[in-house]
């Protein structure tokens, strides 16, 4: 049975988890938790790419250029998850489940932070599990896809 690949896109500043704001983000670094969903991935019989990016316009081109060599996607979009109609325009046309991730509980947070415009074309929204988030979103696309 062929593998199907899963695409993680990562948004502005998650680059410097484990660096900043740890009483939010924990001090677990973006490295790290990057090799644990590749491996995770892996153990779920999927191959896994990670793009980091600070750019909406690279995660843009990186999703225009996943429609036909992803199954799915996983998507923690940052701050980006709350303002980008160009993001989420890009999610919706491209017809590849997307799940969107965050590692805090977005509802507990800051007001503006509670609403997301790419939830709606996103098959799901898993938030507040810290680095597990990722992991969960992974188990959930397994099944999608």
């Amino acid at each position: 049975m062929k593998r199907k690949n899963v695409l993680i896109l990562l948004g502005p500043n998650l680059n410097m988890t484990g660096i900043r704001e740890k009483g939010i983000y924990g001090e677990e670094t973006a490295e790290s938790i990057k090799s644990q969903m590749i491996l995770f991935s892996e153990n779920l019989g999927l191959n896994c790419e990670v793009f980091q990016t600070n750019w909406e316009g690279a995660l843009i081109d990186k999703i225009h250029s996943s429609r036909d060599s992803f199954d799915g996607g996983i998507i923690n979009a940052g701050a980006l998850s709350h303002y980008s109609y160009a993001l989420r325009d890009a999610i919706s046309f491209i017809r590849v489940p997307f799940v969107e991730v965050h590692m805090t509980n977005i509802y507990s947070r800051e007001k503006f932070r509670h609403h997301s415009v790419i939830s709606e074309v996103c098959v799901g929204q898993i938030a507040g599990f810290g680095k597990n988030s990722y992991l969960l979103a992974l188990s959930a696309i397994k099944e999608l896809i």
